[in-house]
């Protein structure tokens, strides 16, 4: 790859997915200490939530990227839209987006980037949230966000993260993803320094929020990066004490860790222990909220992930793109449950996943896998 191919998208990509973290840790940290009240946590049709965080992340990325890279050149494929915000009824909970919006634009310069010279108006805030309505496709370049993937964790106090994707042609080639909560550091030498990543924690420590994160990657680099999140007064400057990322060398299942999602909704946990008892997987599953999961098996803290949607469920792909990357490059396997490569070249959707998805540290694990889906994919009820 030319060194320099898409070097200013994630360069962009990285410090503002570094000021969405700082907006989001303002948020939890106010809905946990209850100083925010519960009109800023909304369910959506498909009873998901959404929060002042996703509206706000949403809108500040898509107004710096569309400052930056001109708004006539950028195309965003993005979770949330004005629907709620635009009722006359929500007009105090779209200026709370707004105040949280200007507050964290007011910041810009300190990241490497140009804010706006004056503050955004409500109708500025809803124009920056709804132009992000790209379907994507197999043609052109399209911003793949997800402005707080794992809501539940969110509001919760647990794992969360923000994504980012620059898809080019229908390839992923850009990936960001920013985990507030997630340990940089690790033991690589003491397993049990894995509770970090689990949703068991209730509530992050203060600790915990000090060893934020963002990861990122351009395709064909073979390298991926990490850096902290950046406190106090401090201003963000590149390379900000980056360090590159690799996979566990982990190849017995015996040794391996694997990482699910939370909610039961969204994942058949049955199937999923049967595989992983019928390879050999001994240790408990780490059931976490978000792509904190593929930035556990990028850094090196677990082996596998797996998700067998139930029958009807569709994967997006902003909950994806930027964790998919990130693993590939730092030396690890992504497929779905047949052994192909994800596609992101069809729309919003992974159409045509095969079954469900499999993310390992290395290429014998992976196998050994999908023989086990093959193997027991008929007594399966998916």
């Amino acid at each position: 790859m030319d060194s320099e191919k898409y070097w200013e998208e994630l360069n962009v990509g990285v410090k503002v997915v570094h000021m969405a973290c700082a907006l989001c840790q303002k948020v939890q940290k106010g809905l946990l200490s209850n100083t925010f009240d519960d009109d800023q946590v909304k369910s959506k049709d498909d009873d998901s939530l959404v929060t002042i965080a996703d509206w706000s992340v949403q809108a500040t990325i898509s107004w710096i990227l569309s400052n930056t890279f001109g708004s006539e050149n950028v195309s965003i494929v993005a979770e949330e839209d004005v629907q709620t915000l635009s009722k006359p009824e929500s007009a105090g909970l779209l200026g709370k987006v707004a105040s949280t919006v200007n507050e964290c634009l007011a910041e810009a310069s300190r990241y490497g980037l140009k804010g706006p010279d004056k503050s955004l108006g409500p109708s500025e805030i809803l124009e920056a949230i709804s132009c992000c309505n790209s379907n994507g496709g197999p043609l052109g370049r399209h911003w793949v966000l997800d402005p707080v993937d794992g809501t539940l964790g969110f509001v919760r106090g647990d794992q969360y993260a923000v994504a980012l994707a620059f898809i080019d042609n229908g390839e992923v080639v850009v990936g960001v993803l920013g985990c507030p909560n997630y340990h940089m550091k690790r033991d690589r030498h003491n397993k049990q320094q894995q509770n970090h990543i689990s949703s068991e924690v209730s509530v992050p420590s203060p600790d915990m929020l000090e060893e934020g994160c963002v990861m990122y990657t351009r395709k064909g680099t073979g390298e991926a990066w990490v850096q902290p999140l950046v406190y106090g007064d401090r201003k963000y400057e590149w390379p900000n004490f980056a360090k590159q990322v690799h996979v566990s060398p982990i190849d017995d299942p015996a040794l391996a860790t694997f990482c699910e999602p939370v909610e039961r909704a969204n994942s058949n946990h049955s199937y999923a222990a049967g595989l992983a008892s019928s390879v050999g997987l001994r240790n408990k599953p780490l059931r976490v909220y978000s792509m904190v999961k593929y930035a556990a098996i990028a850094q090196g803290d677990a082996e596998i992930f797996m998700k067998f949607a139930r029958a009807g469920y569709k994967e997006k792909i902003w909950d994806h793109a930027a964790g998919v990357l990130i693993v590939q490059e730092a030396g690890g396997v992504v497929t779905d449950a047949g052994g192909r490569s994800l596609d992101f070249s069809k729309g919003i959707y992974l159409e045509s996943l095969d079954r469900g998805i499999v993310v390992c540290s290395g290429i014998k694990l992976h196998e050994k896998l999908i023989g086990a889906v093959y193997a027991s994919w008929e007594s399966s009820s998916l």
